[in-house]
Parts: structure tokens; C-alpha cells; sequence
């Protein structure tokens, strides 16, 4: 059975120059992430002390469909005239997925927010990481497993494990 989506961790971490009606937000900013096209969405809790420059800290999981080109994160905020729109990122799934990245590596990024109008209108500051589903427990014959190869005699106080670890670096030898 092929899987539908893929469980998407995002942080949604601060947000940076946040402006309504061309003035800085005094609180009650939130976040809501969403994936493309989809009706499923997460929000933070609100920054009632922020002001312009919330911090959220909060992760949020989605579900992100195989088919998703890209995520939605929109800045909202609490008025006496109801919850307003501060700006919009569109995010592309292409900047944290494929490539020659791990599938869990953890990307910290930045996006320009967009108001209604299309004008900038603050930063948005995420971290986002593919949930990788864990690998269940082979049984082994002994009650630890080590990598890498024994090292010296143990009869002459050597003895332990060596590990090896591949480093790329950028001189070449050269022939003469």
C-alpha cells in the first residue's frame, strides 16, 4: 500500500516586523500553517506580549500530501474589528525536501511575508523537518550491536572499537 502523505514537524518560531494598516502590531499575533490545496491546518497559540516581534517557539505537525508543491504560512492578528490577515508565504516543499538532504534533517528558514496587496509585510522565521517513521528493533545475538572493527590485543592493554567516519575535503593530491 503506497502511502498517501508524509508527516511534515514544523516550528513556527518568530515573526519580525509586523505591520497593520502600515503600523506596528501591538499583540495577539498567531500563525497558521496549511499545505497546498488542503483543508487541514494547525495555528499556534497567540504572542499576547510580541507586539511587531511575536515568538511562538510551537510545533506544529501536518499531514503533507505526496502531490503538495508547497506549504502556506499566514501571520494573523486579533483586532477589535476581528482577526485580520497580516501577510502570506508561500513556501516551496522543494526547499526542505529531495536533493542530497537526509529525510529528518532539520532546516532552518526564513520567508518574506506578503499582505493582501502583495507589499512586504514582515518575516516569518520556521524550522521544518520530515517525521521519518521509526525503524522497528531487529533481534541480534548479542545484547549490544557496535559499529566498526576491533582494534590492538587485548592481552597487551589495547583493545576497543575504532570507528570510521567518510570526510570530504578539497585538495586532491597531486601527481609529480
Amino acid at each position: 500500500m503506497e502511502a498517501t502523505s508524509r508527516k511534515l514537524e514544523i516550528t513556527v518560531i518568530s515573526a519580525e516586523n509586523l505591520q497593520l494598516d502600515r503600523k506596528p502590531i501591538k499583540k495577539n499575533a498567531s500563525a497558521t500553517v496549511r499545505a497546498e490545496n488542503d483543508s487541514q491546518f494547525r495555528t499556534t497559540d497567540m504572542d499576547t506580549e510580541g507586539g511587531a516581534y511575536p515568538k511562538w517557539n510551537e510545533k506544529l505537525v501536518i499531514d503533507l500530501p505526496m502531490q503538495a508543491r508547497s506549504l502556506t504560512v499566514e501571520v494573523q492578528c486579533k483586532t477589535s474589528y476581528g482577526v485580520r490577515t497580516i501577510g502570506t508565504a508561500k513556501i516551496p516543499v522543494s526547499d526542505f525536501m529531495g536533493g542530497f538532504v537526509p529525510e529528518g534533517y532539520l532546516h532552518f528558514l526564513s520567508y518574506r511575508l506578503r499582505d493582501r496587496r502583495g507589499e512586504r509585510n514582515g518575516i516569518v522565521n520556521i524550522s521544518v523537518r520530515m517525521k521519518v517513521p521509526e525503524l522497528k528493533a531487529c533481534a541480534t545475538t548479542s545484547s549490544h550491536s557496535s559499529m566498526g572493527f576491533p582494534v590492538g590485543d587485548s592481552s597487551f592493554g589495547g583493545g576497543g572499537v575504532a570507528t570510521g567516519i567518510p570526510v570530504w575535503c578539497g585538495a586532491y593530491p597531486r601527481n609529480y
